[in-house]
């Protein structure tokens, strides 16, 4: 993947539309009875969405069938592999708006929050990051086991790609169509090893991953505050420890990766000439240029 010029850039940015088309991709999982609640509240908090894709990862329960019963207009689909990631990626290739907002079926993402998010990126950046810990977040369901293992990994993250991400952990996020190339996931339809083990991307570090790729390619990024609410039905898969490592290793592999093609010496460049971050009125913007 080349880096992004200010050329390209600015084409993209004179192409996009000032009231976009937007699309929301829900990775679901054994979550119908969450979607009874939360898909009514999507569409009352933004009545004009483009679409509603929603993915589903071979669930036990009627939850393709429950989306489908709420919004007749649903994109619905299966994923062929497994892991949050491969669900995203799924998602991904069937968007036909010029917005994608990541949204999770547990209940946890505010769909009122959606306009800001939408804002940040007509305004100008490329990718709204959702975040409960700049002014304005917060979160009903995190521990002080999390928090400390978030400070610790946004610390790494933001070392080792001259970021200032105050949320590293959180899939609450929205970015223009045209930057799913810059993401590069594996391919959503490819079958998975035979012996059971998951493509790179396919898994919860997808987040992360995605957060790695943006900001080494050197796309405009503004944190949005975001308020975490609690899971309404079921309990998390999401394992703070194990999780964590995974993380950490994800952020050393991408720097890895962002290395070896180069991105990483650029980015280094615009870091040490000061020019890598800078505040856009109350909101973090990275903005790692080219």
């Amino acid at each position: 993947m080349h880096h992004q010029s200010h050329e390209r850039a600015a084409a993209q940015h004179a192409q996009r539309p000032d009231r976009p088309r937007i699309s929301v991709v829900v990775p679901t999982l054994n979550e119908a009875r969450n979607l009874e609640v939360v898909l009514p509240e999507l569409l009352q908090a933004v009545p004009d969405l483009h679409e509603v894709i929603v993915v589903d990862g071979g669930s036990s329960d009627d939850t393709l069938e429950t989306a489908r019963r709420l919004l007749p207009d649903a994109v619905t689909c299966t994923q062929v592999r497994r892991g949050k990631g491969n669900a995203l990626a799924t998602g991904f290739a069937r968007v036909t708006g010029d917005v994608v907002v990541m949204f999770d079926a547990d209940g946890s993402a505010d769909p009122a929050e959606i306009p800001a998010f939408v804002a940040a990126l007509t305004a100008g950046a490329d990718f709204a990051k959702g975040s409960r810990f700049t002014e304005g977040g917060g979160s009903a369901d995190i521990t002080a086991v999390r928090r400390a293992g978030n400070e610790f990994l946004n610390t790494v993250m933001n070392r080792g790609f001259g970021t200032r991400f105050s949320d590293l952990c959180y899939g609450y996020n929205a970015f223009w169509a045209d930057q799913l190339p810059v993401l590069d996931l594996p391919e959503h339809e490819r079958p998975g090893p035979a012996d059971g083990t998951m493509l790179w991307g396919d898994g919860f570090e997808i987040e992360t991953v995605i957060n790695c790729r943006f900001a080494a390619a050197g796309v405009r990024i503004t944190e949005v505050p975001s308020v975490e609410r609690l899971r309404i039905f079921g309990s998390s898969n999401l394992h703070a420890v194990k999780d964590g490592m995974r993380v950490l290793r994800t952020i050393r592999t991408e720097r890895a990766r962002a290395r070896r093609s180069g991105h990483l010496d650029r980015l280094s460049r615009t870091v040490l000439s000061g020019q890598a971050v800078r505040r856009s009125g109350s909101d973090d913007l990275s903005r790692l240029a080219s």
